[in-house]
């Protein structure tokens, strides 16, 4: 009879071997347990559920894969994942909206916005029922006229405190529940702000290798344009893209604020490296 150490240590094996996300049934299966008993063992053990450990894996191998330059397409297939937007799941979720909320002038939609500081200055957040819709440095009068302007039919509410919490959320380091986008943007700009997402805290990419990530190697400034086009500040993070030579270039919210982001996210990963820690374990 194994002990519960020997089945977890069986366990981490099949997850560290598997390509691909196994389900939490089929990994209790194969321990010869129960599903019940094995989410509560995995857990107690290793600190994070199975399905947790599952994801972190399968994120680390899509970033090998995607440093390798792979197309996003590939990466997708080689960890069997049914479509690119799976990848995602685990940083932070992308929700479109529909035809039908455009067309509804967003009769459906109920945008709650506010303001509140950050590390970089001022902020304007919205969200409706499925995500944040707008991130973005300064008091937001632009933005928020401009939802008012494009969703006529909306109801639109400023809530301090639900904005409060989700700015906390917003600009916090740590790896809790993934918050969700709900944007409106075209499938181009959509891969584009995917594959800005792979580029992790740190790490800078050009145009063009943002391009070749996505499969369209030739399409540099149709790139630049979806890039530029970012709703969400931080968030998609467009301002780890530079130009070819390595200058910072254009950045809406001020290329000043880019600087001390960037400055900012390199600090904090060289603080990581010196603590001998690794954001992988979060």
């Amino acid at each position: 009879m194994p002990s519960d150490y020997q089945r977890i240590e069986h366990a981490l094996h099949i997850l560290d071997s598997q390509q691909g996300m196994l389900s939490l049934d089929d990994l209790a299966n194969k321990l010869d347990i129960s599903t019940g008993h094995f989410q509560r063992m995995f857990s107690r053990w290793v600190g994070i559920s199975p399905k947790r450990f599952s994801q972190l894996i399968t994120v680390e191998r899509a970033k090998q894969l995607l440093s390798a330059g792979q197309p996003l397409l590939n990466v997708s297939e080689d960890l069997s994942l049914s479509s690119s937007s799976r990848l995602y799941d685990h940083f932070i979720r992308i929700e479109a909206m529909t035809p039908g909320d455009y067309r509804s002038r967003g009769e459906n939609l109920r945008i709650r916005w506010g303001n509140g500081d950050s590390p970089f200055g001022e902020v304007f957040i919205a969200q409706t029922q499925r995500g944040i819709c707008s991130l973005a440095f300064g008091d937001g009068r632009e933005e928020l006229m401009a939802m008012q302007q494009r969703w006529p039919a909306a109801q639109f509410s400023e809530e301090h405190k639900d904005s409060q919490e989700l700015l906390r959320r917003a600009f916090s380091h740590s790896h809790g529940e993934p918050l969700s986008l709900h944007l409106l943007a075209s499938d181009f700009q959509l891969q584009v702000w995917r594959a800005l997402l792979a580029i992790r805290p740190g790490q800078l990419s050009t145009y063009g290798q943002l391009g070749q990530r996505i499969g369209q190697v030739k399409a540099a400034r149709a790139v630049g344009r979806a890039v530029g086009s970012n709703p969400v500040a931080l968030l998609i993070p467009c301002h780890r893209v530079v130009r070819q030579t390595g200058a910072l270039g254009g950045y809406r919210w001020g290329v000043t604020r880019k600087r001390a982001i960037l400055l900012h996210e390199a600090a904090c990963n060289s603080i990581t490296r010196e603590d001998g820690s690794d954001d992988r374990r979060q």
